[in-house]
């Protein structure tokens, strides 16, 4: 079976680092990076990834927004949406879901916790 590909998508280096070495280090899926809203639009229309792991605070575009609009188009509407943030406050989540995310979680990420959620959108 071809590899699973996980768009990871975050304005820090260090966080978008880690959550490629808990996948990679974890799994066989294969990682593409983005660095802010707009990006990951664009590397989802391009890459086709099997899940989009996003967060929410980052420049040009937050994570509300690129979920938003990600769901308006046809080609990645359907991609599970993972939403990764420090806020972890009520109106933040709500907001999440509302956007259109899947899952909500927040940092820092256990990543044991993280593959099997990963995992369980993937049917593994």
């Amino acid at each position: 079976m071809a590899s699973r590909k996980i768009l990871l998508v975050d304005d820090s280096k260090t966080a978008l680092l880690m959550e490629r070495s808990m996948v990679e280090r974890h799994s066989s899926y294969q990682c593409v990076t983005a660095s802010n809203g707009l990006e990951a639009i664009e590397k989802a229309q391009s890459e086709c990834p099997d899940i989009v792991v996003m967060d929410v605070v980052m420049p040009h575009m937050n994570g509300f927004e690129a979920c938003k609009k990600m769901r308006e188009q046809e080609k990645t509407r359907a991609i599970p949406i993972i939403l990764v943030t420090t806020r972890g406050e009520e109106n933040y989540i709500e907001a999440g879901f509302q956007s259109g995310c899947n899952d909500y979680i927040t940092k820092p990420i256990n990543g044991q916790e993280f593959l099997k959620l990963l995992q369980s959108y993937l049917g593994e």
